[in-house]
């Protein structure tokens, strides 16, 4: 066997990967130039475009392997070797555990699944990333011990090096400290030891710059994120500071855009969130920086974990059943999956492409905390002793088309995986007073949130949002989605006559992309205890008007503030006298 072939081969997948990783940089670094000019429309195509460079690149690769070797028939012996010349050329690696990845995915789209095994790719990690930021620490250190609070945080935001005048920085020192000095704090005599530690580089998303740090006081750890907006008249102001675990893992939620953070070193970036995000995974946390190819790969080992170490059968997921996706979970695991259908019963007028692209829309926008994320798959293979009775049969009438069964092992050639929420509906039926208001409220914050962000839901139903575990209401079914600018926003006509308003058909005209939001009241809120909650807290809801402004708004490029933390958190809301001054949005 040709070893030298091997190492060359190897070697161009490296060189594809490290263009890849230079050219995601790149655009990420700019993310502090279009903060700092306001550039929100630049933000919002940075992040569409940066989505896409991943695939971009792994087939750009591929051409490349293609025109430098003849790898027409598979050489078993030859890509081992070339697996081991990938590993050893990662020994002083910064990225090695995204460049395996990326070896995987240039390998996977080369070759037949049936060459997927620990011999040709990385199923496993071969490298350890523990301590590669040793020589580029992903944050600083600061002691209060040897300086006051107020003098730390001066020097942490003049570390920054935003170019842009701040409206009163020291008032805004004043007030991170009042709320933060309280958790350095310590009853213990003498002191223990403390020091706050701060991530070098800012996280950057749609008009926020975040610093992201963490308070260590003897053993005990406070993390803290503080956003950092641009006022009216574009001067820097600090809008809050947050402290409380929930409401940090709220801003690195699923249902958020991907940040834009500039590291050299991802495994130690993501080390350092790891200890401030412990309700996040790792494959979550490499997901929400960006490298949503990273997080793809530790979801699927340790899903593959997950089935090695459970025994519980995959069934049908609660709740009714769509027109659109056949959807299925293990009971023990916090996710489901989900096959496009090959038929659609009426009324569905959309084909299997068409809802594609559909959840490869909701993928590139700004889901602004309503809509879930989702992780796109090709051939998956699921032991077939792990489907329940029923889960068979039903998908074998449902996406025949979809699967194949091979030794022992059912093989979806294409699937969505979903962070696993109680459907609105169910949640109802369950919930107490104080739980059922709340859930109300947030559904229809939901709702205004998406139109604000260009998304109009199209069902509306409550069958297809669901309840996360903070008790937030998240839209989860995308194959009517489209751009609030696309929809015809109507009001219903007067009848005509008794006869007209008795009618069970509408006695006018409705176009297909025609929606009138009166309608809400009697299709979508129909649920007895829904109903007045809704109308008392969103009934502008039910108005063409407010639909209409809100998609003029859009038209004119007049973005909505949509924070994903409590407004209540807000400065300017805990302090308005202290504020009075500056031109920000409330």
């Amino acid at each position: 066997m040709d070893s030298e072939l091997a190492r060359q081969i190897a070697q161009s997948i490296l060189d594809g990967f490290n263009h890849h990783y230079d050219l995601f940089q790149r655009i990420t670094k700019l993310a502090k130039q279009r903060f700092e000019t306001a550039d929100w429309e630049g933000e919002t195509e940075a992040r569409k475009e940066r989505i896409y460079f991943y695939d971009n690149r792994v087939d750009e690769a591929i051409e490349n392997l293609k025109n430098s070797f003849d790898l027409s028939v598979f050489d078993r012996n030859l890509w081992q070797e070339v697996k081991r010349w990938f590993m050893w050329s990662l020994y002083e690696h910064k990225q090695p555990e995204l460049a395996e990845s990326f070896y995987n995915s240039v390998f996977c789209r080369l070759f037949d699944r049936s060459y997927f095994n620990n011999r040709h790719i990385f199923v496993k990690p071969s490298t350890a990333i523990d301590h590669l930021d040793m020589d580029d620490p992903a944050y600083s250190s600061y002691y209060p011990d040897s300086q006051p609070l107020s003098d730390i945080f001066r020097r942490i935001f003049q570390n920054l090096n935003l170019n842009r005048p701040w409206a009163n920085l020291e008032r805004d020192i004043q007030l991170v400290v009042k709320k933060f000095e309280p958790y350095t704090l310590s009853d213990e005599k003498p002191l223990p030891h403390r020091r706050l530690e701060v991530v070098s580089a800012l996280f950057f998303r749609n008009k926020a710059a975040y610093v992201v740090g963490r308070g260590v006081i003897g053993l005990q750890t406070h993390p803290f994120v503080i956003p950092i907006l641009i006022s009216d008249d574009f001067k820097l102001y600090v809008d809050t500071i947050i402290t409380e675990p929930d409401d940090i893992a709220l801003i690195f939620s699923f249902t958020r855009a991907y940040f834009m953070v500039n590291t050299r070193v991802p495994a130690g970036l993501v080390s350092f969130l790891e200890e401030i995000l412990p309700t996040r995974t790792r494959a979550d946390i490499y997901t929400s920086i960006g490298f949503q190819k990273q997080g793809k790969t530790l979801f699927y080992r340790e899903f593959l974990h997950h089935l090695k170490h459970s025994n519980d059968k995959l069934i049908i997921a609660p709740g009714i059943k769509g027109m659109v996706m056949t959807v299925f979970t293990l009971p023990s695991y916090p996710y489901v999956f989900k096959v496009i259908k090959d038929h659609f019963a009426p009324p569905k007028q959309i084909d299997r492409e068409t809802v594609k692209q559909k959840y490869q829309m909701v993928k590139v926008h700004d889901r602004v905390g309503r809509m879930a994320d989702t992780l796109e798959f090709s051939h998956v293979a699921f032991p077939i002793e792990r489907f329940s009775d029923d889960l068979l049969e039903e998908i074998k009438n449902t996406i025949a088309s979809s699967i194949s069964i091979e030794d022992g092992f059912v093989i979806i050639r294409h699937l969505y995986i979903e962070r696993k929420m109680v459907p609105f509906n169910i949640y109802l039926d369950h919930a107490d007073d104080e739980m059922l208001r709340g859930s109300v409220i947030s559904y229809g914050n939901a709702i205004k949130e998406m139109i604000a962000a260009n998304i109009f839901p199209g069902d509306m139903l409550l069958k297809n949002f669901g309840v996360t575990r903070h008790g937030r209401v998240i839209f989860y079914d995308y194959d009517e989605i489209c751009h609030m600018t696309e929809v015809k926003i109507r009001a219903i006509p007067q009848a005509r006559s008794a006869e007209e308003e008795m009618s069970s058909e509408p006695w006018f005209h409705v176009g297909e992309d025609d929606f009138f939001p009166e309608q809400f009241e009697h299709f979508v809120i129909n649920h007895p205890k829904v109903r007045e909650l809704f109308l008392k807290h969103h009934g502008d809801l039910l108005s063409p008007s407010y639909w209409k402004k809100i998609q003029s708004d859009i038209i004119a490029k007049k973005r909505h503030d949509i924070f994903p933390y409590k407004q209540s958190l807000r400065f300017c809301n805990q302090f308005p006298d202290r504020y009075t001054e500056l031109q920000i949005s409330n």
